[in-house]
């Protein structure tokens, strides 16, 4: 008997796999405990759409991201802080602070966790940061601290 696997069953398969099992596995085990459904044409429909949407969705934060890095790569962010005499700033600015001013100065939303900074900016400069906006798509920023 064909089943489509609701969840992940141990020597039978994944999640929204079809398997052929036997009629009185599916009967006594698989359809009292609810792990699986019969193979018909409405579940096999059902998890096809299901990954169609999945695939879309993937497709449009993919989009997305790299519309981001296009914008990244376009900006310069300017920062201006205090500091002392000889350039090192009064405390430092970190990657949330970086991600404020993105959104205040560009309208341009990225999570902080996702700015690489290897340490705190603690001088004036300018900087080179990669931004993680997906696994594969990954934006540069230009940050310039000054007075």
């Amino acid at each position: 008997m064909k089943v489509l696997l609701l969840q992940d069953v141990k020597g039978q398969g994944k999640k929204d796999q079809i398997v052929d099992v036997s009629d009185g596995y599916a009967r006594n085990f698989l359809f009292p405990k609810k792990l699986a459904v019969i193979a018909d044409n409405k579940a096999i429909n059902e998890v096809k759409n299901k990954e169609a949407s999945k695939q879309y969705k993937i497709e449009t934060e993919k989009a997305a991201a790299k519309e981001i890095a296009a914008k990244l790569a376009e900006t310069v962010v300017k920062i201006s802080v205090n500091a002392a005499a000889d350039g090192r700033l009064y405390g430092s600015i970190t990657s949330k602070d970086l991600a404020e001013v993105l959104a205040k100065q560009y309208g341009i939303t990225v999570d902080k966790r996702k700015i690489v900074m290897p340490d705190p900016i603690k001088a004036y400069g300018t900087y080179n940061f990669d931004v993680r906006l997906y696994p594969e798509i990954v934006g540069k920023i230009k940050v310039t601290v000054g007075a």
